[in-house]
């Protein structure tokens, strides 16, 4: 499987889905993050954050690959979406993850934007929350039960961002992990919603397994002193069938 995770910021993409993407590196799955813009406007200069990046990409095992953009100044126009598309060419991921439509850091907007414009042939685009999304209402759940702390050393590679600001709040995510993990009905979780998602099932691993074996459903048959149901009914004969 091919998984592209793009973000506006460095340590967005982490934010949002760090301990999914571990859990698929882990499945085997190849991963590459494009990061859009340099950083520059938050905590740490562009030169730091990019270092950020990059070890944090070689925690995860991922390809990095950067958008070329300034802090700040992503807007939803041919520029932004034909990078998004250049990349998503060279990948030809199965999977792609990004910022939800409705933020309020007007980066982040227009990466979901874009994204979603760049990805319009592709069958399964989730959207991601960090901390200044809005009204996030997730319908698909990633279990990442047991892989907080790998995500917590993971967001610690952001140093500049943990120690220099207020956006990233190790115990915050925890609680948050928790919290979704009891929304997606495992014990944590980190939560999407969709674009559109791509149903994949399975076919069975060989003939004769559980999926072309008949369910039998037992047959009841009246005992002798069952001749009356309630009411006075007469008894019912017993239904029997193979599917």
């Amino acid at each position: 499987m091919r998984i592209l995770a793009i973000g506006a910021h460095p340590d967005d993409i982490e934010l949002g889905c760090g301990a999914t993407l571990l859990r698929a590196r882990r499945a085997g799955a190849s991963v590459t993050l494009l990061v859009l813009t340099d950083g520059r406007l938050g905590p740490g200069d562009a030169e730091l954050r990019a270092h950020e990046q990059r070890q944090a990409a070689d925690f995860l095992g991922a390809e990095l690959v950067g958008g070329g953009f300034r802090d700040g100044e992503l807007d939803h126009r041919p520029a932004l979406v034909n990078r998004i598309e250049e990349v998503l060419d060279a990948v030809r991921p199965d999977l792609v993850f990004t910022h939800a439509p409705a933020d309020s850091h007007q980066d982040h907007r227009a990466a979901a934007t874009a994204t979603v414009a760049a990805a319009r042939t592709l069958a399964t685009v989730l959207h991601y929350e960090t901390p200044s999304t809005l009204d996030f209402q997730p319908v698909v759940f990633g279990d990442i039960t047991g892989l907080v702390p790998e995500k917590l050393r993971l967001l610690r590679h952001h140093l500049s961002q943990v120690i220099g600001g207020r956006r990233i709040d190790l115990a915050a995510l925890s609680a948050q992990a928790r919290f979704r993990g009891f929304q997606g009905r495992v014990t944590e979780a980190e939560g999407f919603t969709a674009t559109r998602a791509l149903l994949g099932l399975a076919a069975p691993a060989s003939p004769g397994g559980p999926a072309d074996r008949p369910v039998t459903v037992p047959t009841h048959r009246p005992a002798p002193d069952e001749s009356a149901g309630v009411g006075g009914i007469g008894g019912i004969g017993g239904i029997g069938a193979e599917v």
